[in-house]
């Protein structure tokens, strides 16, 4: 059996009421700003909030559009041509409203198979976009482009959605003969009687405005999209009447009051449809990730780093000129590590159950977080805090002067996590900072997920860490290897 005497030893030398008080700090630290900052966050509306949409499984979703639309049997199809496409943009200088024509680029106008008008329920939709050509969209994530081509009078593009049970298929064709499959999405439960229908949908358009020493911060625009179509037929329809309804609010904002109502309009065989909003994955100013529960992460960090620093510079006065063995070293850095681990695990532990309770009791909208992930950033957490602890231990060894390591190791760590967190440095700076220094292993605690057909500010200020959680790991792993074998290599076993 190993001999574990050393290290219960080094345990009980590591375990001074100071040490214990400064680790006790820094887990309450986290769990009363996590609990301070939660309760400050609540949903603001104009009467009562409506339910934010969500799928089956809980996911907090955006699903707002302007849909003509009609029953759908067990087996049909709906095919369109689409002539126009168009936009207006809504820029508010002081004292009055300027609008220009244009598109976002995932603006979105065309045809849809829906399981009712319920938010968040499953769909199937091929559409036009403002700058992404033709795209198939299913269930809020998938996406899946189709031609690039634009469309205008000169050059329609036909549209085609075709059910047969729960499978449906998106077509293409440039003059309504030759049609290529785009792709086809399999919607699990979808009722016998479906919605079909018409569509169309624009959600914000994002703007940055510079801010700090080059920092950005987000500004979004109204914006609406106007899809023109002819030539409409369904087949297999269950009958009934076309019936047009906007999902989720619409016609609210002071601009569709006095300008442009979202809505559709049949002249001659033409519908003009025009509608505001999005349809697909909603990013963390829709619904708060969990990472928004661990605001007081910065302050456990420092705590960490001041009492490894401080016990390394300690262990490294505590021999005559510094001649520390190896194996005391060695085992006074897992002694710190697994201090500094099991108070992470208490405290994130702690902190982010309550803090999405507290969010959820508050009326915010919040992410679902599944247990495997909620285990990792649970664990991963703690074991970045562990190694940040142990980073700063093997540089007080080093230095063998406390406070020049305490300086040392925030320098490192604390700094460039904490300056990233706010959209005060430019974004490809605070993108190499997270990349290059320890304070990338804190990518573990990310759950927010960048979409292509999303259009958001994917920046460390917005939560956004440009290295994947294990890559960030590895990154903060491969500094404290280096800190602790730079104070061992050399020196006596």
């Amino acid at each position: 059996m190993p001999n574990t005497e050393p290290l219960r030893r080094e345990w009980t030398a590591f375990r001074r009421p100071g040490r214990l008080l400064a680790l006790a700090a820094a887990a309450l630290a986290l769990i009363a700003i996590a609990v301070l900052v939660t309760s400050g966050d609540r949903a603001s509306c104009d009467g009562p909030c409506p339910d934010a949409p969500a799928t089956g499984d809980g996911r907090v979703v955006s699903d707002q559009f302007w849909f003509l639309h009609r029953d759908l049997g067990p087996e049909g199809a709906i095919t369109v041509r689409m002539t126009s496409m168009t936009g207006t943009i809504t820029y508010p200088p002081p004292g009055h409203d300027r609008i220009v024509s244009g598109l976002v680029p995932w603006a979105k106008a065309g045809i849809i198979v829906k399981d009712g008008t319920r938010r968040g329920s499953r769909y199937a939709a091929l559409m036009m976009t403002g700058r992404h050509g033709v795209r198939f969209q299913d269930d809020y994530d998938h996406d899946v482009a189709g031609s690039a081509d634009g469309v205008s009078d000169r050059s329609p593009r036909w549209l085609r959605l075709t059910r047969s049970g729960d499978t449906v298929t998106g077509a293409e064709s440039s003059d309504g003969r030759r049609w290529r499959t785009v792709a086809k999405a399999r919607l699990d439960g979808l009722p016998d009687t479906a919605q079909v229908g018409l569509f169309a949908a624009s959600p914000g358009d994002l703007t940055l405005r510079d801010t700090g020493l080059g920092g950005a911060i987000e500004e979004v625009r109204f914006t609406q999209a106007v899809g023109v179509f002819d030539n409409v037929s369904v087949a297999g329809g269950a009958g009934g009447a076309w019936k047009s309804d906007p999902v989720g609010e619409m016609n609210h904002t002071d601009w569709e009051k006095s300008h442009h109502a979202s809505g559709a309009v049949e002249r001659d065989g033409v519908i003009t449809v025009s509608g505001t909003g999005d349809i697909g994955p909603r990013n963390e100013e829709g619904a708060r990730t969990v990472e928004k529960t661990l605001p007081g992460l910065t302050v456990t960090l420092i705590i960490m780093l001041v009492v490894g620093a401080r016990y390394g510079a300690r262990t490294a006065r505590g021999t005559a000129r510094g001649t520390t063995s190896r194996r005391v070293i060695v085992d006074r850095s897992a002694v710190v590590g697994a201090a500094a681990f099991v108070t992470g695990l208490v405290a994130v532990g702690v902190a982010l159950p309550v803090g999405v309770a507290i969010l959820k009791g508050n009326g915010v909208p919040t992410q679902p977080l599944p247990v495997l992930t909620g285990a990792r950033v649970v664990v991963g957490v703690a074991a970045a805090l562990a190694l940040c602890a142990v980073l700063a231990f093997g540089i007080g060894v080093r230095l063998r002067r406390g406070w020049a390591a305490v300086l040392l190791g925030t320098s490192l760590v604390a700094v460039p996590y904490a300056v990233t967190a706010f959209p005060l440095l430019p974004d490809a700076l605070s993108e190499w900072l997270l990349r290059l220094t320890p304070a990338a292993g804190f990518a573990v605690q990310q759950t927010m997920v960048e979409y292509p057909q999303v259009t958001a500010h994917y920046a460390p200020s917005a939560g956004y860490f440009p290295l994947p959680w294990w890559a960030g790991l590895a990154v903060l792993c491969a500094y404290t290897a280096i800190a602790v074998t730079s104070v061992t290599t050399g020196r006596s076993a």
